[in-house]
């Protein structure tokens, strides 16, 4: 009886009655505001600064092409020159991204996998190409393969320049880290409990791989490939250095664009990046496209 009467009591006073501390509210609302004006600012700097970085040149560029003629347009941008470069810089981008795929998979498999001597200096040493110029890799490059090496006679055999060569190579050698270090993280914190629990099931190590990691590692794996491929269309300055620079024969686009605005053609130079851009764009997002089908597919 004294438990139900205190109740009442608790109930019936409202002076009893824990009440709301206005200034906790207000110091709440205060504090949500401020947060959420943080955020505000913060995500208005990260647009202001690709504005300025990305978005502005890129939308300078396809301003300035408005004002050419289309004719003119379509006669600089389908010139068999250009046509020429096209071929050659997309041909050896994805050559070198093929080779930088299937070779960087195995040195970050064994980076991520073993111990061994030399494992950090190797390690250090893929970074690399981010510290020197290209055009030092270039100069590097070309003292290599000079006339009387072996590789010379292999490309000959093979109807292969040593100019094509030494072009791959500074393609190889500039886009090699970012498909290393796109796939290393996922391989170092990928769980080895899960393979460890596939072959308590029964499986081999080739469907282990083939079923159980190869899916975890795969997105961050094209996403090296299609950073490795954009880094080689966009390569210059080792470019210069190791090929003669002739039209029809080893001419680049990246080159041809310099070129052009050496030559004061800063018309044909704007049509030409205009061209490469947007083939890159498709390229890029087809890719995505493609990445995000198979992720959903999986799912």
């Amino acid at each position: 009886m004294q438990k139900r009467n205190l109740g009442k009591n608790l109930t019936n006073n409202p002076n009893l009655i824990p009440q709301r501390n206005n200034k906790q509210t207000k110091i709440k609302n205060s504090s949500f505001f401020k947060s959420f004006f943080y955020i505000d600012r913060f995500w208005i700097a990260i647009l202001l600064y690709l504005l300025v970085i990305l978005i502005l040149p890129i939308f300078a560029l396809v301003n300035k092409s408005w004002g050419f003629s289309e004719t003119n347009f379509w006669e600089i941008a389908l010139h068999p020159i250009a046509i020429k470069t096209y071929q050659i810089t997309f041909l050896l981008s994805f050559l070198a991204t093929c080779f930088n795929g299937f070779f960087g998979f195995i040195i970050t498999w064994v980076l991520t996998r073993y111990n061994f001597y030399g494992k950090k200096f190797l390690d250090a040493l893929i970074d690399l190409p981010f510290a020197i110029p290209t055009s030092v890799a270039g100069l590097a490059i070309s003292t290599i393969y000079n006339e009387n090496i072996f590789l010379n006679k292999i490309g000959s055999s093979l109807n292969i320049e040593l100019t094509f060569i030494k072009m791959f190579s500074c393609l190889v050698f500039v886009s090699l880290p970012f498909t290393i270090r796109s796939l290393q993280p996922v391989l170092e914190d990928f769980d080895k409990q899960i393979e460890e629990a596939a072959w308590c099931l029964g499986t081999s190590e080739f469907e282990t791989f083939y079923k159980v990691i190869l899916p975890n590692i795969l997105p961050s794996f094209f996403i090296g490939l299609t950073l490795s491929f954009s880094r080689a269309i966009g390569e210059y300055g080792s470019l210069v250095v190791v090929s003669s620079n002739i039209p029809y024969k080893d001419l680049t686009s990246s080159v041809l664009i310099a070129q052009r605005i050496e030559q004061y053609d800063y018309e044909g130079a704007t049509i030409i990046g205009i061209v490469m851009l947007t083939i890159s764009l498709i390229l890029l997002l087809s890719i995505n496209l493609i990445q995000s089908w198979s992720q959903l597919h999986e799912n």
